[in-house]
């Protein structure tokens, strides 16, 4: 039996070459000290690819390793996809009736892709779930929670019975407050074929079944996202956030909608920094009514002293 050597850990390395100097030598496999032009570490194994590319087109066209798992996806990405490149390996068209036969190929294997009832559901779901992800411009890290909490819902079977566009739209909501990223409700029922009493229902129904850790909804991002919408200037935002912090210290915040507070705030912070918007604008701009956002200015400046509002003199 051949034992091999075991490859040096960092520490080692550090402790024979204090400097940090190292060179690798790939021909002989080597760590050497470019120091004192001792060797470290010898027969050390190659553990990159045993192919070369010298362009980044070459590298993707003569890599095998597939892409990474993605929860996204209702088999995470490990099964195989039939291309529709009309050509074959030569770079050749492929003629009418190989074509044809593809097409019957690609349909029974997209049918055997699907096992059961529950990954039908799945694969639904998720193709609806990358429809409203791309509608309200997500973030990767709120796709992959949406995808896990659903996951979870198939699992404890909570979808049956109930209509998957309102579940993929309730589990869109939930990853978005847990991740911090401001959508309303209103804004997720727009791009959904649910009615947004049917989605707040579903859910309600996931936050209670599943144990989800849901973060108060913080007025200050919603008030970044309705500035940046109306193009107002950075001065403006940070007024408007110092506005929420003090409604917040004096108790205006509690109980109230945190997109009306912070549509407020932007309203009362963009007329002290002379950038003038009208209520509609902002209101649409937040996702609520006119009313809501003269009800909320009301209260703020009635509780807050101009001083506090950081009124010009």
């Amino acid at each position: 039996m051949v034992i091999r050597p075991s490859e040096p850990s960092q520490e080692d390395i550090l402790s024979r070459c204090p400097s940090g100097n190292i060179i690798y030598d790939e021909i002989r496999g080597e760590w050497i000290c470019a120091d004192s032009g001792e060797v470290i570490a010898e027969h050390v194994i190659d553990r990159g690819p045993e192919w070369r590319a010298f362009t980044a087109e070459e590298r993707d066209r003569r890599s095998r390793a597939g892409s990474p798992i993605n929860i996204a996806l209702h088999d995470s990405g490990l099964s195989t996809v039939i291309d529709w490149y009309g050509r074959d390996v030569t770079g050749r068209k492929i003629d009418l009736k190989k074509r044809l036969e593809m097409i019957r190929i690609r349909k029974w294997h997209t049918r055997m892709r699907v096992q059961s009832a529950a990954e039908r559901n799945l694969m639904q779901a998720l193709d609806e779930l990358e429809r409203l992800a791309e509608q309200l411009n997500l973030p990767r890290s709120v796709r992959e929670e949406a995808a896990m909490i659903y996951r979870r819902a198939v699992e404890r079977e909570l979808v049956r019975g109930r209509a998957i566009d309102s579940m993929v739209a309730a589990a869109i909501y939930a990853a978005c407050r847990i991740h911090g990223v401001p959508r309303t409700l209103d804004e997720i029922a727009k791009f959904s074929k649910s009615a947004r009493k049917e989605i707040a229902r579903c859910y309600r129904l996931l936050v209670r079944e599943l144990s989800l850790k849901i973060p108060i909804v913080d007025a200050a991002e919603h008030a970044q996202r309705i500035a940046s919408i109306l193009g107002l200037s950075g001065a403006t935002v940070k007024t408007a956030i110092e506005i929420i912090q003090k409604a917040r210290e004096k108790g205006i915040t509690a109980g109230r909608d945190p997109a009306g507070v912070a549509a407020a705030a932007v309203y009362i912070a963009a007329l002290l920094n002379d950038e003038r918007r009208t209520q509609k604008e902002v209101a649409m701009a937040a996702g609520v009514t006119e009313v809501t956002v003269r009800n909320r200015y009301k209260e703020l400046t009635s509780v807050l002293s101009g001083e506090e509002l950081g009124e010009k003199e």
